[in-house]
Formats: C-alpha cells, sequence, structure tokens
C-alpha cells in the first residue's frame, strides 16, 4: 500500500534543503508526499537560502549547496507542491507520517506559533505515527502540548539546531542582514531544552562542520526516540529523510 505523509509550510521563508531532499528521498521511495500551507496556495521558500544574495562574504557557504537547488527547482514542478492542502485539512486525510521542515526568517513564526499545526502534532505524538522534525520544526513540537499538559518532547531524546550553529550564523551576517538568523530573542536549543524533562535529553550529536550528500549521509545526524526523528540543520537533511522513511516503512 502507497504510503502517504503530509508536510505543513508556512506561506513564505521555509528552507528549500530541508523541504526539497527530504520530498526527493520519500517521493523516490514510493512515498505520496502532500503539502499544506495556511490558505491552500503554493509557498515561497527563503530566496537567501538559495541564492546567497544579502548574506554578504558568507553567502556561498551559507546558502543550499548545488544539489539542494537543483532537486528543489525539481519541486517547483511538483503537483502536491504547486496545489498544497490547507492546514485545516490535514486532520481530514489519514495520513501515515508528519514531517516539519525549518527555516529561520519571520515568516516562519506564523507555522511555528500556530496552534492548528501544534493539536495535529499532539495527534500524530498520541496515536504514534512517525513524526520527523529538522531544525526550527522542532520549536514546533516543542510548543506542541499533550494530554498531560506538557510539550510532547517531555521525557524524549531529541536534537535540534544548536545554540552555538544560530549564534555563528547571526555573528557572521549580522552586518548585512542585522537579525535575519534570529527568529526569537531565544534560542532554537534553548526554547527545545525547556521542554524536556531532562536538559540531558537534548542531544547535540557529532561536530556539525560538513553538509551530509546522497553519498555521504553519514556526515549528518537524526536522532531517533520511538515514533520521532529530530535532526539539527540542512546540512542533516539527507540522515534525516533517510531515517524517517526507515521508521515509516516499519511503522506503516
Amino acid at each position: 500500500m502507497l504510503k502517504k505523509i503530509v508536510i505543513p509550510l508556512p506561506r513564505q521563508h521555509f528552507d528549500p534543503t530541508e523541504v526539497a531532499i527530504p520530498w526527493k528521498i520519500l517521493t523516490q521511495n514510493q512515498v505520496q508526499v502532500i503539502f499544506s500551507t495556511p490558505d491552500g496556495k503554493m509557498p515561497f521558500c527563503d530566496e537567501r537560502m538559495l541564492t546567497g544574495k544579502g548574506l554578504g562574504v558568507f553567502g556561498p557557504l551559507l546558502k543550499a549547496d548545488k544539489n539542494a537547488r537543483t532537486t528543489y527547482d525539481e519541486l517547483l514542478k511538483y503537483d502536491g507542491f504547486i496545489n498544497p492542502l490547507r492546514w485545516s485539512d490535514i486532520l481530514n486525510w489519514e495520513f501515515d507520517g508528519l514531517l516539519l521542515p525549518g527555516g529561520h526568517d519571520k515568516g516562519m513564526r506564523e507555522y511555528l506559533e500556530s496552534e492548528a499545526l501544534q493539536k495535529i502534532v499532539s495527534i500524530y505524538f498520541e496515536s504514534e505515527r512517525p513524526v520527523g522534525a529538522i531544525c526550527h520544526g522542532t520549536v514546533l513540537v516543542a510548543r506542541s502540548k499533550g494530554k498531560n499538559g506538557k510539550s510532547v518532547l517531555f521525557g524524549r531524546k531529541t536534537t535540534a539546531l544548536l545554540c552555538s550553529q544560530e549564534i555563528l550564523a547571526w555573528a557572521l551576517t549580522f552586518i548585512w542582514c542585522n537579525d535575519y538568523y534570529r527568529t526569537y530573542s531565544i534560542t532554537v536549543e534553548e526554547e527545545v531544552k525547556a521542554a524536556l524533562g531532562d536538559a540531558a535529553d537534548f542531544i547535540k550529536g557529532s561536530l556539525p562542520i560538513f553538509r551530509d550528500s546522497p553519498q555521504k549521509s553519514n556526515r549528518g545526524f537524526a536522532l531517533q526516540d520511538r515514533n520521532y526523528i529530530s535532526a539539527r540543520w540542512p546540512g542533516d537533511a539527507h540522515a534525516f529523510a533517510n531515517k524517517f522513511l526507515e521508521i515509516l516503512l516499519q511503522k506503516c
């Protein structure tokens, strides 16, 4: 039976790598990927992450790599991306899994602060369906509450965008784009840790220096805790997608 998963996105500013790479890996393995946006209209990624423009001299280092940019171009021709569902329609479908990408520009806030999406995340955790979250996607998970009133991450292990990564990216680009890399005044790591039962449940993983790739997915880091997969940044996208695919096939 064909597996179906949903990827909710904001109207704009999501990270292209964290969306395109999982989409390609999943669809190549006979998983139907459905996208969803607040209004059911095609979303737009963070253009700076595609072009590097506005990031100063560090643009070539910080932007999506060639493989991700090529894959994102392919995604733009995918009907499910061009014609997404509305967020409000997600619960009307029986999806086998939920995948939550990240992004750091301010357009991500409607996604991270959405009570509707937080409810959906909670339902998927309660039903023990596979949930994957990468980078700022882990903030949405951390803000989602279970029936006990605590975060669905309470008592679980997770990773997320590291404080060191977030502050370094901000410091390298502040002169050109101010607080572009600071979605909120609190870092992702700080907020996610605050939702956990024990700060030691936050796992940093290997040093995130090199991006992973189809040939070197072992460079990336993805952490599994039961039905939940988490990862830190676009450089983990291949490892993240492969691990999510693995538990999706096991669960369904």
